[in-house]
């Protein structure tokens, strides 16, 4: 599967994460609570797959879409943000999220339009994944199975079983894709569970890797036009928690942080700054 990406289609992806970032930036702010790091570090990613993927709200259940599995889910508000975007159900359903009973909850669940697997409990994406992909591969059917994990999740060993099934199964229809920011709730990565050399350890379990700039559409999308005969794909993307926020950019404690008026106001004018220099490119 290629999907080609020009000039034109970079430049408004460029700008659909501009205004995704601030409309769930602004969202966490109004709801005061939210993993904003995480969502800011993996708006990209996700930008990007849904450009990708084969699957959209007029395909939703065909057997024939490709398959995503937010593996941390804790990243929610990001991925609502994007599946609204995408047109998988009405912006407006989101004015519930942090109210009671909303269907908008702090990690998404399968009766959201568009979402495949209930998440957030950390290191069982990857697992799901393969085990969608195993079933495809069986059935002979030539969907793509795509997981987001962030890195600190990378520390449950449950990532690691579902790694070797994945070789051991040969599932070349799934790609894994590690939002590595290096920082996690506790703080940096490899002072609370070192994972380097991560690019290693995920050859040594059979997976071909690429490592690339979690931020560069170019990038993303060359490492998902890749493919591998009998490989399962391992796409490490490097990537800024709190990507896009000037007080939260790569600091540990936006994990979980609540921007306030002012840094949404910032926010704002340096997202309307970025629109305004890509219109005139």
């Amino acid at each position: 599967m290629i999907r080609k990406l020009d000039h034109e289609l970079e430049k408004s992806l460029i700008i659909k994460s501009a205004n995704v970032r601030l409309e769930t930036v602004k969202r966490i702010h109004k709801v005061g609570a939210g993993h904003t790091g995480g969502d800011m570090s993996a708006a990209d990613i996700l930008i990007a797959l849904y450009t990708y993927m084969n699957v959209n709200p007029e395909n939703i259940n065909s057997k024939t879409r490709d398959y995503f599995i937010l593996s941390k889910g804790h990243s929610a508000e990001i991925y609502y943000e994007v599946l609204a975007e995408f047109g998988f159900f009405e912006k407006k359903r989101l004015d519930s999220l942090g109210k009671l009973g909303s269907e908008f909850g702090g990690h998404p669940t399968k009766n959201i339009p568009g979402v495949e697997a209930n998440t957030g409990s950390l290191g069982h994406g990857l697992g799901i994944g393969v085990g969608i992909a195993l079933g495809l591969k069986r059935d002979k059917m030539k969907n793509q199975v795509f997981v987001l994990t962030g890195d600190g999740e990378l520390a449950e060993g449950s990532n690691w079983e579902a790694a070797m099934a994945a070789n051991k199964f040969e599932l070349d229809n799934l790609t894994l894709i590690i939002d590595r920011n290096y920082l996690q709730i506790s703080g940096k990565s490899e002072n609370v569970m070192p994972l380097e050399p991560l690019d290693k350890k995920m050859e040594s379990f059979g997976f071909k890797v690429l490592k690339i700039n979690g931020h560069d559409y170019r990038e993303i999308f060359e490492a998902l036009n890749s493919s591998f005969d009998g490989k399962p794909k391992a796409i490490i993307a490097e990537t800024i928690k709190g990507y896009g926020i000037r007080d939260g950019e790569g600091i540990a404690s936006w994990h979980h942080m609540v921007p306030n008026k002012e840094q949404v106001i910032q926010m704002e004018i340096d997202m309307k700054r970025i629109v305004e220099e890509i219109n005139n490119v």
